[in-house]
């Protein structure tokens, strides 16, 4: 079974409430501690505890640094990029510092890199740290290789963030959907000052992202750096399945007294067959409509618009129409459920005052998304049937990963990971 990694973000988010929903979903334990013990950091101890959120039953993850080596130990300076939010969900993800340490980027790294985890958690791990780094640098302007981290950066809350990219792979989760994030509002306390809730880093990383942010009456920090990068880093989805299965939920709980109960919810989800996958004929529309006075600019961003409203196709074909003016025929495939918000869409983000819609039946083959073990990681295939007709098509969004990382073509990707396989 594909698995879909559901993050209910309507308490926000933060690094500990991720590993503790992951836990709570069934993260291994006993090779979450083999992984952090593997990066050789003295005097540090995770523990996961039941307890409560305002009557709401979750786990708590936390991480105890008794005491640091020489290497480990940095004294404070001034001048440094990473905030120190003394209001966060629970002091950069509830942990109590003992220590304000300075680590460049590449030394996170280095830490990273030490311990005995497998090359897609180390991945993820990176990921989750170079998009701090870049939402820091640029609401500081500097170099992300200048940032300083602080907090983000201390032992406790590197526990954190490879502990997440532990989990996310021994769960085997390579899609997750995050509708939004709700988040507080009024001021933090930082070494700079109060800043302004979102802070710096969470807006870069929100608008880098395109993670919607829900701002809530509550007061308070409700989305920390760590928690929001990592959603920026595992997200494929920002809209759920139209129908779906809860086959198993987790509840991370948060260390902050909002005066409600504070909790991440994780879910396994399987998405159900609907319009899009299902084999047997459904009824979907075809809205049409003929524009020659918008310009290739504007009406790119309408087909965005379109799809944001759940259009399942969008394209233009070129036409002539009175007057011998060039113009395009916009057409959009919709179904029921979609049908008015992408009548929407179309008036509100296009110059047509009228549209055609046709209704017409669909059929499509079954399709089933499976992993693939390559020399590469993982990679995914869709797997489509249709009676005795089958077809296989790699991912192409993994495709490009790969070929962004290693410097390779698509097609040589593709040649490499089918002659491993045949």
């Amino acid at each position: 079974m594909f698995k879909i990694l559901y993050l209910d973000g309507s308490c926000g988010i933060s690094g500990d409430m991720t590993v503790a929903s992951l836990l709570d979903l069934g993260g291994n334990l006993d090779k979450l501690n083999e992984a952090i013990e593997s990066l050789h950091l003295d005097g540090v101890h995770i523990h996961a505890t039941r307890g409560t959120s305002y009557s709401i039953a979750g786990l708590n993850f936390e991480v105890h640094v008794h005491e640091h080596s020489a290497d480990d130990i940095e004294s404070h300076e001034e001048g440094y990029v990473e905030h120190h939010h003394e209001h966060s969900h629970e002091n950069i993800d509830g942990h109590s510092h003992h220590h304000h340490e300075h680590r460049h980027l590449s030394e996170v790294f280095e830490i990273i890199d030490r311990g005995n985890l497998n090359e897609h958690a180390k991945k993820i791990a990176h990921r989750i740290f170079e998009i701090i780094a870049i939402a820091e640098a640029k609401a500081h302007g500097v170099s992300k290789d200048e940032v300083h981290f602080h907090e983000v950066g201390a032992i406790d809350s590197i526990v954190d963030i490879v502990s997440a990219a532990v989990l996310i792979d021994d769960l085997g989760i390579t899609d997750c959907v995050v509708t939004g994030l709700c988040e507080g509002s009024g001021f933090v306390t930082t070494q700079h000052g109060n800043l302004p809730i979102p802070v710096p880093a969470v807006s870069n990383i929100a608008e880098a992202a395109g993670i919607a942010l829900h701002i809530t009456e509550t007061k308070g920090e409700m989305v920390t750096p760590t928690g929001i990068a990592i959603v920026a880093a595992i997200r494929t989805r920002e809209t759920l399945p139209e129908g779906y299965k809860i086959l198993k939920s987790g509840i991370g709980l948060g260390k902050r007294d909002f005066h409600h109960a504070n909790f991440l919810r994780a879910q396994i989800i399987e998405e159900l067959p609907h319009a899009g996958n299902d084999p047997k004929n459904c009824h979907v529309y075809i809205l049409e409509s003929n524009i020659d006075d918008s310009t290739p600019e504007e009406l790119g961003y309408a087909m965005d618009k379109l799809f944001e409203a759940g259009a399942r196709d969008v394209h233009f074909m070129p036409c002539f129409m009175k007057k011998s003016r060039p113009g395009v025929i916009l057409r959009a495939i919709v179904d029921d459920a979609n049908l008015h918000a992408v009548e929407r869409a179309l008036f509100k983000h296009t110059s047509t005052i009228g549209y055609r819609r046709i209704p017409v039946e669909r059929n499509c083959m079954s399709r089933e998304m499976q992993e693939l073990e390559t020399p590469f990681g993982k990679v995914r295939l869709k797997k489509s049937t249709f009676e005795d007709i089958k077809k296989v098509k790699l991912e192409f969004d993994d495709l490009k990963e790969i070929a962004e990382k290693t410097g390779l073509s698509i097609s040589e990707i593709k040649s490499k990971i089918l002659a491993e396989k045949s």
